[in-house]
């Protein structure tokens, strides 16, 4: 989309608009006065021939450069995606027991892998990636890196454990992203959390404290509720439900200024993850465009110029 930095300046474009409407009409009050000569025969023996239509194009031309200038005047500007190469990325994956329920298949937890390692893949190699894991407490299993191979190790080594710690997810992954080299930038890098978890809050600070700190750190925290409310797991020979919670998951993302999902599938958990990955780590930034009028403007020009002197061998 086309956009003018100095709006104003379009003003210039009355005098061209002027200009042409002037040379319209002066055509057509020419053509008038010829038709007042009624022995058309006669004026074709004493007049030579016209350039016809030729006159009208180095005019045209001409009117093209002059509405090429006034354009680049207005300082014209497009909205381009730049990526951003120190935009980071956090990982965090719910590992408490209640993922090895198996109401999705084969279990929550096999299920997460496969969908985080489609997300890993679906980012911009330019981006840092984390992982961070947590149950009881949450734990930085590979610091930001643009080294896929290495998320995709930590992804497969991951291993569960009793508790379920959201809100330490949130604050070991601000450290994370604290680690992050300025790499010449001033300010904190632009990043986001997506965090995966199945149940609810057990251990660990509290998730509106986590909230807190995600807002004043400026990072959004996007959460995906997975799994379903029908999913069971045995802790120690009894079967316990491992419903959802949605409610604080959304909470914390809309908080914080981020995107709340629901998965109830690897499928669905997938497509999330893709839409993220195709969305994070871009700013729009506006590009002045104004060369591209200027140098239209000169091509008009030259164009006028060169048409004028071959066939009147003037300047117009």
């Amino acid at each position: 989309m086309i956009r003018f930095l100095s709006p104003w300046w379009l003003l210039t474009l009355l005098p061209v608009v002027l200009t042409a409407a002037a040379y319209v009409l002066r055509q057509f009050r020419r053509r008038q006065y010829a038709m007042r000569f009624t022995n058309v025969d006669l004026l074709r023996t004493l007049a030579p021939r016209g350039l016809g239509w030729r006159r009208h194009v180095s005019a045209l031309a001409f009117l093209l450069s002059l509405l090429g200038l006034g354009l680049a005047m207005a300082r014209p500007s497009v909205d381009q995606k730049e990526p951003l190469e120190r935009a980071t990325v956090i990982l965090a994956i719910d590992v408490s027991l209640s993922m090895e329920a198996d109401d999705v298949q084969p279990t929550r937890i096999e299920a997460a892998q496969e969908a985080a390692r489609a997300f890993v893949k679906e980012l911009p190699p330019s981006y840092n990636l984390g992982l961070v894991s947590f149950a009881k407490s949450a734990n930085v299993l590979v610091s930001p890196t643009k080294d896929r191979n290495a998320v995709i190790a930590g992804i497969d080594g991951l291993s569960l454990a009793e508790a379920t710690a959201t809100g330490e997810a949130v604050f070991t992954s601000l450290d994370a992203i604290k680690s992050v080299p300025s790499d010449g930038a001033s300010g904190a890098p632009p990043a986001r959390i997506v965090l995966l978890s199945d149940g609810y809050r057990t251990s660990g600070r509290s998730i509106e404290d986590a909230e807190g700190a995600a807002s004043q750190a400026n990072v959004p925290v996007s959460t995906i509720a997975f799994g379903t409310d029908n999913g069971v797991v045995d802790i120690r020979g009894a079967l316990q439900k491992v419903p959802v919670d949605r409610v604080s998951l959304q909470q914390l993302a809309d908080k914080t200024k981020g995107h709340f999902y629901e998965a109830a599938s690897v499928s669905e958990l997938k497509k999330v993850y893709e839409d993220m990955g195709s969305s994070i780590g871009h700013r729009v930034e506006s590009r002045e465009v104004t060369q591209w009028y200027a140098g239209a403007a000169l091509l008009f020009g030259l164009c006028a110029a060169a048409l004028s002197l071959l066939w009147t061998s003037r300047l117009p």
